[in-house]
């Protein structure tokens, strides 16, 4: 079967690929052809359907070739008129030669459809196509420089160079499509916006090299929310492929420094996923400090091995309904041309209820069944409110399954939990039970309360419900949550972090006979820290990580003096307070009263 044949199948026929147009295309295993290859030209297709039917149509393509179907015709046409290769056929194949037998009609027809669209270029053409598809608010695509590799510093003056910054997202949101601005976010730090199509990120030597990685914003909250630090011991990511959360927990502690053998443990239970895991943190610079346990359940991870003595942090962030991915729901809409359009004009009295007879092989066209795709790419029929309750309680069965048994690891202190749904029942739901649990009640857990979050996170404004918490306020502000087409450039998502202070099977663990956990703190109530982020120990007044015990260079930054808009020491190293806040080159000692939301906040308790 060729690229168009499959193509068209998959666009029109009665598939149990249901979901987004690429969920059907790479999640079927009978292709012939390349996946990307039938994908593209689906897309491509759609997007100028509209076009390519008034084009066959006015050239009465269907009329003269009665072989070919609607599906097709556009197919080809699209290919003929806009591919840089022309068909994907040889010159005898007679699909190719149904177009070219009308290749001077259809160039006339698509040229007259340009200049009534008022485009004097083929290049401003696609623009308008473009612009269409994307709508008036475009979902910026959010870039993360990788600390393990590179600064934020170097590749606004490589990778970024000649980008306009602007103070807010929106900006970038309504931005021409190739327009070069970007915006620095305000809450996670090393975090970039910039236009969807401003250019191919993939294709420079920055993402080649691992120094930048393609990551939603609403994905960095929950590795920026657990805080890592190198006295919380190893660390573990119990779903992590692709691995963005994974590396990104590396990023953050190679700014602050790995503790000796600080490890993270990043579980994956499918073996192609854990492939394309392997490859991401080999890419990113992190696989000497991570651990990678292929086709590992986390499940079956026993808690009490020693092997998983030290750890004192969790990241999970399971399946889910993939309710909040943006695109995962989108289907593009698919304009056919008419068999017998020339005849059946609107307006000429017809009624134009004759029928062409459908070519052998075409089939009736039918509406996809309604399908749930899960962040896997698991695919759920879901014909019912009953059908979607059901399965999101399955998901959430599973997912608190995980949540207990993180609880379970006997020197942990922080768990953050993570899913890309907008349901209640996987999120808030999720959490109350996991704190009406036994575990949670004998261990002592509890939700990390919004004003000892992180700056970015408890300045984010998305909060939990509260319904969903119960009527819990402390908990629902506790939780963070995104919204997709909200205005804030992010995919649907939900976060929250449970700690502990001590509680060890029904037993307070005894710290200066406080309940505030080890660490020193101010009249504020926040761990007091050194220049390095290391908290000091009430017990013995000393740190409770030593320097020299720190493998690497606690760096937050590089480059000569002069560089960037912040102030540098000697070594070229970005000065910052106390809170982890680097300072202005202007105004170092004090920040500005109309300081923009938009500004990088730091690390901070």
């Amino acid at each position: 079967m060729s690229l168009y044949h499959e193509a068209a199948a998959l666009l029109t026929g009665p598939s149990t690929h249901g979901g987004s147009l690429k969920s059907r295309v790479f999640s079927n295993k009978d292709l012939k052809s390349p996946p990307a290859q039938v994908y593209a030209l689906a897309l491509e297709t759609c997007k100028w359907s509209s076009v390519l039917k008034e084009v066959v149509e006015s050239a009465e393509l269907l009329k003269h070739e009665r072989k070919l179907t609607p599906i097709l015709s556009i197919l080809l046409v699209h290919d003929h008129l806009l591919a840089k290769g022309g068909i994907a056929l040889p010159a005898s194949h007679g699909l190719r030669q149904s177009i070219d037998r009308h290749k001077a009609r259809l160039t006339s027809e698509f040229t007259k459809a340009r200049i009534r669209r008022r485009c004097p270029t083929i290049e401003t053409f696609r623009d308008l196509i473009e612009a269409e598809y994307a709508g008036p608010v475009q979902h910026p695509r959010w870039i993360r420089v990788n600390a393990i590799k590179s600064t934020l510093d170097a590749q606004l003056e490589t990778t970024f160079k000649g980008f306009e910054v602007v103070p807010s997202i929106t900006q970038v949101m309504t931005a021409p499509r190739k327009k070069k601005v970007l915006c620095l976010d305000g809450h996670i730090p090393n975090l970039i916006a910039v236009p969807p199509s401003v250019l191919d990120f993939t294709k420079t030597e920055a993402y080649k090299k691992g120094e930048i990685i393609l990551q939603d914003k609403a994905s960095c909250f929950p590795a920026y929310l657990l805080d890592p630090r190198p006295e919380d011991g190893d660390i573990i990511d119990a779903c992590s492929a692709p691995g963005n959360k994974t590396t990104h927990l590396a990023g953050i502690l190679s700014e602050r420094g790995f503790a000796r053998g600080q490890t993270i443990h990043a579980f994956e239970k499918d073996r192609n996923r854990a492939k394309t895991l392997q490859k991401m943190i080999k890419i990113a610079g992190s696989d000497a400090k991570t651990v990678v346990h292929p086709a590992e359940d986390f499940l079956r991870a026993d808690p009490q091995a020693e092997e998983y003595a030290h750890v004192g942090a969790l990241l999970l962030d399971p399946s889910c309904s993939g309710s909040g991915i943006v695109g995962r729901d989108d289907v593009p809409e698919l304009c056919l041309p008419e068999a017998l359009a020339s005849k059946n004009k609107p307006g000429n009295g017809k009624s134009g209820n004759k029928k062409r007879k459908r070519a052998e092989g075409e089939e009736e066209m039918k509406p996809a069944p309604a399908m749930m795709v899960d962040d896997d790419g698991q695919e759920t029929v879901v014909s019912s409110e009953k059908d979607l309750q059901q399965r999101i309680e399955a998901l959430a069965a599973f997912q608190l399954q995980i949540v207990l048994h993180a609880f379970e690891f006997p020197n942990a202190r922080k768990v953050t939990y993570s899913t890309c749904s907008v349901h209640k029942g996987e999120n808030e739901g999720v959490t109350i039970r996991a704190l009406g649990s036994e575990v949670a009640r004998r261990r002592g857990w509890r939700v990390l309360r919004r004003e000892e979050q992180v700056r970015g996170m408890w300045e984010w404004d998305v909060r939990g419900e509260v319904e969903g918490c119960e009527g819990d306020k402390e908990v629902a502000e506790g939780c963070v949550r995104a919204f997709r087409d909200d205005g804030r450039g992010t995919m649907g998502f939900f976060v929250v972090m449970f700690v502990r202070d001590g509680t060890v099977d029904g037993e307070k663990k005894q710290v200066e006979e406080d309940e505030e956990g080890p660490y020193v703190r101010d009249q504020q109530g926040r761990v007091v820290r050194d220049e390095n982020g290391i908290p000091t120990l009430k017990a013995t007044g000393r740190k409770a990580v030593e320097v020299d015990d720190t493998e690497g260079d606690v760096r937050f930054g590089s480059g000569s003096e002069g560089e960037g808009p912040f102030v540098r020491d000697g070594d070229g190293r970005i000065v910052r307070g106390p809170d982890g806040m680097p300072t202005l080159k202007k105004g170092a000692d004090e920040e500005s009263e109309d300081e923009s939301e938009d500004d990088w906040s730091g690390f901070d308790d």
